[in-house]
């Protein structure tokens, strides 16, 4: 079994701050890309950005500059920094990653979600 557990969702004031962390537990061998989705009421899930193993970054454009995505391997957790945040960031947002399990099986998984609300 392996699960992937948020934090740090919530409402922030257009212009704030705010960090997203996602812990990866269970029966782990390897995590290869992690990263972070969001789906807005009424649109498609969207990527936000993601991180592979080796620390390569991909943003969605609508984000860049304003968002890092970060990950400890050590901890199995990947961070999301939220920086310059404008309405439209209001969305549930999903942790992903690519993990090889202990039974050697490769798959994606998937975090129940956290809301972040922008909005004066």
């Amino acid at each position: 079994q392996v699960q992937l557990a948020e934090s740090g969702g919530g409402l922030v004031q257009p212009g704030g701050s705010l960090s997203l962390s996602c812990a990866a537990s269970g029966s782990i061998s390897s995590i290869y890309t992690m990263g972070w989705y969001r789906q807005a009421p009424g649109k498609q899930r969207e990527l936000v950005a993601t991180i592979a193993s080796g620390g390569r970054t991909n943003y969605a454009d609508s984000i860049k500059g304003r968002f890092t995505i970060s990950r400890d391997n050590a901890k199995n957790t990947v961070l999301l920094q939220m920086t310059s945040l404008k309405p439209e960031d209001t969305a549930i947002y999903y942790c992903y990653a690519n993990i090889r399990s202990t039974d050697m099986r490769t798959k994606n998984y998937w975090g129940q979600g956290t809301q972040v609300t922008v909005s004066s």
